[in-house]
């Protein structure tokens, strides 16, 4: 029922962007949502307090102290749908709005969008739109406004990131790939980072984890950095909706480290794959280069020791970047790759499946990383890496598009936690899993392609021999040359009745 619901709401607003491009049209939903939810958890509470005779329903400290979000008289959103939303002005009553909001919660400065009033963005078509946001939460059963939501918003990014394409991939992980890689390092509690954050669905999809799992919020503290003021401002918002109280910070993490000395127990990041524009000159004497300098031309082996300088003594980090990462000999990074291997923090490699991201059609894969695998948390296994080759699971959620399901992420998953346990029952699969020692993967020359270890899947046994198999083919092969013939020479027999002679 919900994802139906998903699914209407997106058809509908769709529809309402006119010729509006979906990178833009995104900001204008996206800030509604978020405006919806944060009048409706101010609603919630300013009811309470009305019938509590000892409460001032209009003493900000009081939605301060319940970590709610005080929403002015002009900015609520039953105001705003049923008494301005037909107006002309419509657009400057939101824009007015979202700035009372941040003049009274000023953890939201400079966060909001506030572009409603433009000439180019039709007031009708918007003053739909607040209605069919107005609308949600309120017919379904056992869900109340605010769950319905966080979780509009969460598929709205991921919609908007498919209509985007190229661009989308900036701002939005696919949420398989994600869950993929929280499930596999169990972020119960600790400290979190991300350096390049996007909107936040790794840390959404921690919460999640530690939610279904039975843990508290309360137990994880979040870090994060993101580039870019727009994407940033998405990433607050999300992660608001949620309740998570994260320091994310906006500023380039090579060139402006917001989280400096900060220490993780968990790395989570997708950073963009193969950028050669990261401003490495500058770099070049930089303390995060432990393992080697990396090439100017490509930042992969950047992200990758960026990562390990943030993780704890005994973190753990997951990381996507593009299959060539686990190959490449250009610029040193063979030597990188080496120096880390040896110095035994690359835990696990797992190959991805293509498809699985919407804005680019490079292979993937997972770098699973632990500064230190001797520490007594999990057995000792400084002399192995786990390799996992996942390009055969996935399944098609669109033409052109695939994802996880929950059975593959277990799946996966459960390798590498039996792998890594120290009363774990891991079994090497053919074609699919492999412990390699150290001393293989450098008989390799350091590559960690999963393929390269795992073989290839064992094939079932049909009881049919390899001679009956051969003569159902060549069976099948006269049988379709011969219609091949016949074919041809009903075309010529119709070709000559129009006097063409072949």
């Amino acid at each position: 029922m919900i994802q139906d619901l998903e699914k209407t709401l997106w058809a509908t607003a769709d529809k309402l962007r006119n010729n509006m491009d979906a990178a833009e049209y995104k900001h204008i939903v996206l800030g509604l949502i978020f405006l919806k939810y944060i009048s409706d958890s101010f609603e919630e509470l300013h009811y309470k307090l009305k019938e509590d005779k000892l409460s001032d329903a209009e003493d900000k400290d009081e939605y301060l102290a319940e970590n709610v979000f005080f929403v002015p008289q002009s900015a609520r959103w039953k105001y705003l749908q049923f008494e301005r939303a037909k107006l002309p002005t419509i657009g400057k009553d939101i824009d007015d709005a979202m700035d009372a909001i941040e003049k009274e919660n000023p953890n939201l400065k400079g966060v909001l969008p506030k572009d409603y009033a433009r000439p180019a963005l039709d007031k009708k078509r918007l003053g739909e739109l607040i209605d069919l946001i107005g609308n949600i939460g309120f017919n379904e059963p056992g869900q109340n406004s605010k769950d319905l939501l966080g979780r509009v918003y969460e598929y709205f990014l991921g919609m908007f990131a498919d209509a985007e394409g190229k661009r989308g991939g900036q701002f939005y992980t696919p949420e398989s790939i994600v869950k993929l890689l929280v499930e596999m390092l169990e972020p119960y509690n600790g400290r979190i980072y991300d350096g390049c954050c996007g909107s936040g669905g790794m840390f959404v999809q921690s919460e999640k984890f530690i939610e279904a799992h039975g843990g508290r919020l309360d137990d994880i503290s979040v870090y994060g950095q993101e580039s870019n003021p727009t994407t940033y401002r998405l990433a607050k918002m999300n992660l608001a909706i949620r309740g998570i109280d994260a320091k994310i910070e906006l500023g380039d993490t090579f060139h402006d480290d917001r989280h400096k000395d900060l220490q993780v127990d968990y790395a989570i990041m997708n950073p963009p794959f193969n950028v050669s524009d990261y401003g490495a000159e500058s770099l070049q004497d930089s303390h995060l280069w432990k393992y080697g300098v990396p090439p100017a031309g490509n930042a992969n082996y950047g992200w990758l020791q960026l990562v390990i300088n943030k993780l704890s003594p005994s973190g753990l980090a997951g990381i996507v970047l593009a299959n060539g990462a686990m190959t490449s000999n250009s610029g040193g990074e063979n030597e990188i790759r080496k120096n880390m291997i040896l110095d035994g923090v690359v835990d696990c490699m797992v190959a991805l499946p293509t498809q699985l991201f919407f804005n680019t059609q490079i292979p993937a894969c997972l770098f699973f990383l632990a500064r230190n695998r001797t520490n007594g948390e999990y057995r000792n296994r400084k002399d192995e890496i786990l390799f996992i080759d996942a390009r055969k699971t996935g399944s098609l959620i669109s033409r052109k598009n695939k994802a996880f399901t929950d059975e593959d992420i277990s799946k996966i998953a459960d390798v590498y936690h039996n792998w890594k346990s120290k009363d774990g029952n891991y079994e090497d699969i053919q074609g699919f899993c492999k412990s390699a020692t150290i001393k293989e993967v450098e008989d390799n020359n350091f590559v960690l392609t999963p393929g390269r270890y795992v073989g290839t899947e064992d094939v079932e046994d049909d009881g049919i021999s390899f001679e009956d198999k051969v003569a159902v083919i060549s069976e099948n092969l006269k049988y379709h040359f011969e219609q091949t013939i016949e074919l041809q020479e009903r075309i010529k027999l119709n070709l000559k009745k129009v006097g063409i002679e072949i």
